[in-house]
């Protein structure tokens, strides 16, 4: 499917830098909470510092809405100036990453942070649907002291809970390793054989897979085969997987949806799992022109990509755009603890699909509403008329996984009530009918503290998303200091006792002493124009 991106999408964005004395746009934060919205269900780059851009002014408060397009017998709620439309997205690597940058002692370079996948590397306790589908739940909060006039509204969209090992379809996958020379270094390819030894002990005697590896070439190590009395055979087939020559991705992948296709076993959750540093050299190197040539096997079979990047020196930037293409989902390891958690706790979640092709569309209410942004996103944004266009590519999501996505919104002087109202769209992955599922919120659901508040998880989300915009040289209203930010991550991961928010607080007090421990936070201040 087409994906129609880019700054067409946004033909009402006005960008004013440089002018200053502008109180901070305010922030609302998209992730689904429990309790606090309502749900009806409706119809069956290379990005470098720079200062946080102001959003536009939204357009009187009384706009006509005749322009708004009718699709499926649904008229759009608000006109487009109102409108913020994105693909579901549930990759982490960014964050991963970044994890890795600064462990070795370095700043993550700017363009490789992604703020939604910051957020999305945290449990956010949503409640979840029983069946196919998504709950879509909104709350939020003031942004702080220094963006009194700021929220952060979270949308939470969740699916239903991962099924447990033994509920599960069976699974077919391709292991795609990367044994290009770059792999030698401690942490790549040592660990891409532990995590598939991992793998290996963790899949059912139902399931099956088959191991293609690429350096300079593609080689077939392994044609699909039933784990049943083969797990020897296929630890013995990892074991052999040495490093040599250069790194032609397209080589590997192209074989890769070969054995998937010809090993193809029906009824099965059949995947693609690419498991490289990304730093390809040889051969083809455009993520669209690679899938191309792959793409009777993903629409004709399903079969999407699962990227699962490794090395401190990582194709960033070349595995999202593989995978985003490829329908898929990328993620990031750097030790054993990582490739367990990805390969036991999360393996459900990135086998089997529960919506195809799902966009999100945040309609904001005109009266209420004055300015607001999307935090992050950028790679996945879709044109707001092309919300119910199926033929326009969205995000593939299975079941156990949430969906966060961050809005900085400032609110009319004295408004009150309807905020803004999120619907989630997405293709039944058997059938292809389109469903929806929408919430709403109302200020009365964002007006209270943000810090010391009844929500920690809204908190933590918070937390990851302020330390995601000062790592890309941005401020989000009522930004903390760095030191500052490290002290609350701490209080969040005692209260909490998510050692993975413990782990966030030791990377947030990493990047605070790299920077100069200065502590400070943001101005609070930034230009106007629609925060893009």
């Amino acid at each position: 499917m087409e994906r129609r991106t880019g700054k067409h999408t946004r033909r009402h964005v006005r960008t004013w830098r440089g002018a200053l004395g502008v109180l901070l746009a305010g922030g609302v934060l998209l992730t689904g909470c429990s309790g606090t919205s309502s749900g009806n269900k409706a119809a069956s780059d290379s990005r470098g510092s720079r200062a946080f851009p102001g959003p536009a002014p939204a357009a009187s408060a009384g706009a006509d809405s005749d322009g708004a397009k009718k699709q499926d017998g649904l008229r759009e709620s608000a006109p487009p100036d109102y409108l913020s439309t994105f693909a579901l997205d549930v990759d982490t690597a960014s964050y991963g990453y970044a994890r890795r940058t600064l462990a070795d002692g370095g700043l993550p370079d700017p363009s490789t942070v992604r703020p939604e996948e910051f957020v999305n590397s945290f449990r956010q306790g949503y409640r979840r649907p029983d069946g196919n589908g998504f709950t879509v739940n909104l709350d939020g909060a003031r942004a702080g002291d220094k963006g009194e006039d700021w929220s952060l509204v979270r949308v939470g969209l969740a699916t239903r809970a991962a099924p447990a090992r033994d509920e599960r379809p069976p699974a077919a996958l391709t292991f795609v390793v990367d044994i290009s020379g770059s792999m030698a270094e401690a942490g790549r390819l040592d660990l891409v054989k532990k995590s598939l030894g991992i793998l290996t002990d963790e899949l059912r005697d139902d399931d099956s897979v088959s191991l293609v590896t690429f350096s300079d070439e593609a080689k077939t190590l392994l044609p699909m085969t039933r784990l049943r009395d083969h797990r020897g055979r296929i630890r013995d087939r990892v074991d052999s997987m040495e490093p040599t020559d250069s790194t032609n991705v397209e080589a590997g992948v192209r074989r890769g949806y070969d054995e998937a296709v010809d090993g193809r076993v029906e009824g099965a959750n059949n995947r693609v799992v690419l498991l490289s540093d990304a730093l390809a050299n040889t051969g083809e190197t455009d993520a669209e022109a690679i899938l191309e040539r792959i793409g009777s096997a993903r629409r004709d079979h399903g079969i999407t990509l699962f990227g699962v990047g490794v090395g401190s020196d990582y194709g960033d930037a070349f595995m999202e755009q593989l995978t985003n293409k490829g329908d898929g989902h990328t993620t990031y390891i750097a030790d054993e603890d990582q490739a367990r958690k990805v390969f036991v706790d999360q393996l459900p979640a990135h086998l089997e699909l529960t919506a195809r092709d799902a966009k999100a569309q945040v309609a904001f209410d005109p009266k209420t509403v004055k300015q607001f942004r999307l935090i992050g996103y950028e790679d996945r944004k879709v044109a707001d008329e092309d919300f119910r266009n199926d033929r326009v590519d969205g995000g593939e999501v299975g079941p156990g996984h949430t969906v966060t996505a961050l809005y900085a919104v400032r609110l009319r002087a004295g408004a009150s009530g309807h905020v803004a109202t999120a619907t989630v769209r997405w293709l039944d992955p058997k059938t292809r009918a389109p469903r929806e599922q929408h919430g709403t919120v109302a200020t009365g659901a964002i007006g209270g503290p943000l810090w010391g508040g009844d929500s920690k998880r809204l908190q933590v989300t918070a937390v990851a998303a302020y330390f995601a915009e000062t790592l890309r040289g941005e401020q989000l209203p009522g930004t903390p200091g760095l030191g500052e930010l490290a002290s609350r991550a701490g209080t969040l991961a005692s209260a909490t006792e998510d050692g993975s928010v413990r782990k966030l607080a030791t990377m947030i007090g990493q990047a605070d002493r790299l920077k100069g421990g200065s502590g400070e936070g943001g101005s609070g201040e930034m230009p106007q124009g629609e925060l893009d």
